[in-house]
């Protein structure tokens, strides 16, 4: 079980080297975590056919879905495929996901990757954020945009920026009374950094150990910009 202290001086941050399905499926939540993550892409999951990897992509949603409790939320940042001239729309396969496991969509951003009116070709131009829960309702007093017209700083073309992190986070603080960000599929763990510097306590998971090193040292510095402490000998998890 994943426990929760109640009350600490600094946020704490954790990040396991494992795969995340088999330890979501090892580790059920004690209550008070919601979830931010980017699901992997096609290209990222070797071995499977595009009609394999719609089917593993829905059932890794599903488990998101079903490690969280109905009062905390399931923020997914995706970006949508091209595929031998096909649009493959991620924000569907978190929809149909949800569908299953009973939970209601509560916001659906979009998040620019370039700026409007600019074509793009092997991948398209923006991002989809897509909010999930079981019990938690959003409060339209509390509205914010549904188009982000930047990610903002990120340490790679694929993940999640900054400025989206730090919408989903809001969200949690301002919705929820979860203060602990899990993030199954954490890469570089720009969520996680961005958690700390809003309070919160995060937990990464990442298979790659490489990744789960940067995780445990990305920071974010006064200027919104990210940047990785100094290796330090530390136990890996």
């Amino acid at each position: 079980m994943i426990d929760h202290p109640s009350k600490k001086t600094a946020p704490t941050r954790t990040v396991h080297t494992a795969d995340a399905l088999a330890w979501l499926s090892q580790n059920p939540s004690s209550g008070g975590i919601s979830i931010i993550t980017s699901l992997p892409d096609f290209s990222e999951i070797q071995g499977l056919t595009l009609a394999e990897w719609k089917t593993w992509f829905k059932n890794a949603a599903q488990l998101c879905l079903s490690s969280v409790p109905d009062t905390g939320v399931v923020i997914f940042f995706q970006t949508d495929i091209k595929v031998d001239g096909t649009w493959i729309d991620k924000g569907l396969l978190c929809q149909l996901a949800a569908m299953e496991t009973g939970h209601e969509l509560l916001w659906h951003k979009m998040v620019c990757k370039v700026a409007p009116g600019h074509a793009t070709y092997a991948r398209p131009g923006y991002s989809r954020m897509l909010c999930f829960s079981k019990g938690v309702r959003a409060d339209l007093r509390k509205s914010t945009p549904d188009v982000l017209p930047l990610t903002g700083d990120t340490t790679w073309a694929r993940g999640m920026g900054v400025e989206a992190c730090k919408a989903a986070c809001r969200f949690v603080l301002e919705h929820t009374h979860h203060r602990t960000i899990l993030d199954p599929f954490c890469g570089h763990g720009t969520v996680l950094a961005v958690a700390n510097a809003l309070g919160l306590d995060a937990i990464g998971v990442e298979l790659g150990g490489n990744r789960a090193d940067k995780a445990r040292r990305i920071l974010l510095n006064e200027n919104g910009s990210l940047e990785f402490a100094p290796r330090t000998p530390a136990a890996q998890e």
